[in-house]
């Protein structure tokens, strides 16, 4: 019977009409939110870990992310065009697979935008410290710069407060974004889209500046790890880089959970959607070439000459050595490092206080994401409704917002950013898979629904999505791939416990029994004009 708790599509649009956010972004915002949310610590920071992985052959790394995120792209688009409410992969899931999938594929997507959210913010803060650093020449205390390492011997956890106790402003900023979100979706939207024109600025004379002094010699070798790096070195490799930097590109998923918010959603979405990859995926090809072309990215050995994971007491190790201190791998800011490198020091320290200005754009919109997912599940009854109260003067959900955020400030507190990363893709993915196989169930089961944008060719692009998704989880750290069914099983305790028994579809309380009161929904679909 948890498989038969379908939510018609019609139903979950009668309850967004009833119970709806305020209508006020446009393609030109959503694709700004898009590139906001894309354009971050992926390419700010990570180029760093991505580089320890593949070496300069992170270059392909970028390329198989982009494409996995292509075709789920494509996926998405349709049914955000023909579902735009909030919800993003659990929405869709709800209305095609059933109740306990959603519930899955939601809670897989907590675990996204809130572990991504505490990665951008730790990556706010390496930004933030070496601008402070370069400018006064004050450090930070190692113990207030940085959280502890984490890894496993065995199957048991291992922590090492060797690198650092707690990342203060990590901490700080995640929750100063948070007030941001609490106060309003226009409002934060307007930030965003200031904040969107700096970092872009940044990214574009970055480009300009390094690729003029590019070194072909930097290129050698370019995988210094292979494809998928040393036997018993999980993580690592091209392949590995790209399932690592995949995090950079996830942000497109969070212009879907803002399909209720949207004018037009029919129109808007699709455009929101492909063009904020298109653009970014241009920049980052030309952000990996310029870097490694000025400075070269070959990766750091372990003190033992063995290959080590970013992030890992053996890497933190190494880093400390004095012949890697001014290596790319071991910079927590990538892109200044290399200015200030080829002599373009000012230069740097002003895109590092373009980083310290612009990612908290990205912190903002992985929030954005992740309330208005537990947004929608507490709509439906699988979370306390309580969770889903709109601020009277605010409009925005501020309970959720405010909770959300102080569990992301704690994460980002104690984790490093890699580590963070690949804990976020490994729900990310999850969730992808999932909305892969909804647009083919939709397909066969209500093919006669009316499809704003059709995914071209979907019988070869869906499976597509689904392969690649499964192909970059698998070549995740062991550590990242365990979160998930730990994650999930957490999970299915508190469905039972709760969502099973309050769920609105199981109490027959999201059925109308008029067919008349949604003649008004479609076409057109509520919000549309």
């Amino acid at each position: 019977m948890i498989f038969g708790r379908v939510k018609s599509l019609d139903a979950i649009l009668a309850t967004a009409e009833k119970k709806s956010l305020h209508r006020s972004l446009g393609p030109v915002q959503l694709t700004l939110l898009g590139v906001g949310a894309i354009i971050g610590t992926g390419i700010f920071v990570l180029t760093a870990a991505a580089a320890q992985k593949a070496g300069p052959g992170m270059m392909w790394s970028f390329i198989i992310a982009g494409a996995v995120c292509a075709v789920a792209a494509l996926c998405y688009s349709e049914l955000a065009s023909m579902v735009p409410v909030s919800g993003s992969a659990y929405t869709y899931t709800y209305a095609v697979v059933g109740e306990l999938l959603a519930w899955m594929v939601g809670w897989a997507l907590i675990l996204e935008y809130a572990v991504a959210a505490s990665a951008v913010s730790v990556g706010w803060s390496g930004y933030f410290m070496g601008l402070v650093k370069s400018v006064t020449g004050f450090e930070v205390p190692a113990m207030l710069a940085a959280g502890p390492t984490w890894g496993l011997d065995g199957w048991m956890p291992t922590v090492d407060f060797s690198s650092g106790f707690v990342n203060v402003p990590a901490i700080v900023v995640a929750l100063l974004v948070t007030l941001l979100l609490m106060i309003g979706t226009t409002e934060s939207a307007r930030v965003n889209a200031v904040l969107v024109a700096i970092k872009v600025t940044a990214l574009t004379v970055f480009i300009a500046l390094t690729l003029p002094v590019l070194q072909t010699g930097n290129f050698s070798p370019f995988a210094p790890n292979g494809w998928f790096g040393p036997t018993g070195a999980s993580g690592m490799g091209i392949v590995g880089a790209a399932a690592s930097i995949f995090f950079a590109y996830v942000g497109f998923d969070a212009v879907s959970t803002a399909a209720e918010e949207t004018k037009n959603p029919q129109r808007n979405v699709p455009i929101g959607l492909i063009g904020s990859l298109a653009i970014c995926t241009i920049f980052y090809l030309l952000v990996a070439a310029g870097a490694i072309g000025a400075m070269g990215a070959q990766p750091v050995l372990g003190l033992d000459g063995s290959v080590v994971q970013p992030g890992s007491a053996g890497f933190t190790a190494a880093c400390k050595l004095a012949a890697n201190a001014d290596q790319l791998v071991c910079s927590n800011e990538a892109l200044a490092h290399v200015l200030r490198q080829i002599n373009w020091p000012v230069v740097g320290n002003a895109l590092g206080l373009a980083a310290n200005l612009a990612l908290p754009s990205v912190i903002l919109m992985m929030l954005f994401g992740q309330t208005r997912i537990f947004f929608v599940m507490a709509r439906d009854g699988l979370l306390p409704e309580k969770l889903a109260s709109i601020h009277p003067k605010w409009k925005t959900p501020h309970i959720v917002t405010m909770i959300t955020g102080v569990g992301v400030a704690i994460a980002a507190a104690l984790l490093p950013v890699g580590q963070l990363a690949d804990i976020s893709n490994s729900g990310t993915l999850f969730a992808f898979f999932m909305v892969s196989i909804a647009v083919l169930v939709l397909r066969i089961k209500d093919p006669s629904r009316r499809r704003p944008f059709k995914t071209p060719l979907v019988w070869i692009v869906a499976p597509i999505s689904m392969a690649g998704c499964a192909f970059l989880y698998f070549n995740l750290p062991v550590e990242a791939m365990m979160v998930l069914p730990i994650w999930g099983g957490l999970g299915l305790l508190i469905y039972f416990l709760y969502g099973y028994r309050k769920s609105h579809v199981g109490r027959g309380l999201d059925t109308v029994a008029e067919p008349e009161a949604y003649e008004d929904l479609e076409p057109p679909v509520p919000g549309t004009h």
